[in-house]
């Protein structure tokens, strides 16, 4: 289960057109999850964090000399709240209502309207404010649906079967079952929660062309985002045609 690029794409994409928990040994770990098969265990930890109320998903990724982040609290109400960062980049997203706001700052801007007319004026009146996203950007507002964002994110079911248990870990204070993976010269580690429901809390790639790491946390927080004040919020269709 990966923080894939198609997901953190989403996140980036331009809209026109993590913190690394600490692992160590855990004796109370060892006892859960007792006589299931590292497949069992990671299915579950799928169906559970699936079913979670909310979570908060920080993860890193570097795929062709780019790296990019995201910081992201969302429920099964589609509220969420959260950043996302690219090569120095950096947006703000909510979701509340029905309305998806965003705020980038001006990088942002540039790299996404590159090329496109008038994009240096739609950028300085963009840059740092709260911009309603179009409907229409069916995508971005995928980020805040929590089901398809768990899907996206368990989407070659591949990569969680044929893993090992690997002892135990203890990630942000929680006792957890390590599962491991080599695969194509990629190594995937899975931590799942060895106590309450199992859900996952961490998930690494190491090695290969796309090294990452996922924590997942907050599991049943609520999330409220706040709505941006009027004076805060532009409309991007607005500015577009003001600047042709």
């Amino acid at each position: 289960m990966r923080l894939s690029g198609r997901v953190v794409a989403m996140a980036v994409a331009g809209i026109c057109a993590a913190g690394v928990a600490g692992c160590g040994s855990d004796d109370g770990a060892a006892e859960a999850f007792e006589g299931e098969s590292a497949d069992a265990i990671a299915a579950k930890a799928v169906e559970a964090t699936r079913d979670a109320d909310s979570m908060r998903m920080q993860g890193e990724i570097s795929e062709s000399g780019q790296k990019a982040s995201i910081d992201l609290a969302v429920d099964q109400q589609s509220n969420c709240e959260g950043t996302v960062t690219q090569d120095g980049a950096k947006a703000e997203i909510r979701h509340t209502g029905n309305t998806l706001y965003l705020k980038g700052d001006e990088a942002y801007w540039q790299a996404n309207l590159k090329g496109q007319q008038g994009s240096d004026k739609i950028v300085d009146k963009a840059a740092g404010k709260w911009v309603k996203v179009p409907g229409q950007e069916e995508q971005l507002a995928g980020m805040c649906d929590k089901q398809k964002l768990v899907a996206s994110l368990d989407e070659d079911k591949s990569e969680r079967k044929g893993m090992k248990r690997d002892g135990t870990a203890d990630v942000d204070g929680t006792p957890a079952v390590k599962l491991t993976k080599k695969s194509g010269g990629e190594t995937h580690t899975l931590y799942v929660a060895a106590e309450g429901d199992p859900y996952i809390l961490k998930s690494v790639v190491e090695g290969g062309d796309t090294p990452q790491s996922t924590t997942f946390s907050d599991y049943g927080a609520k999330v409220s985002p706040e709505q941006p004040s009027g004076d805060e919020v532009v409309d991007l269709q607005e500015i577009a045609g003001a600047s042709r």
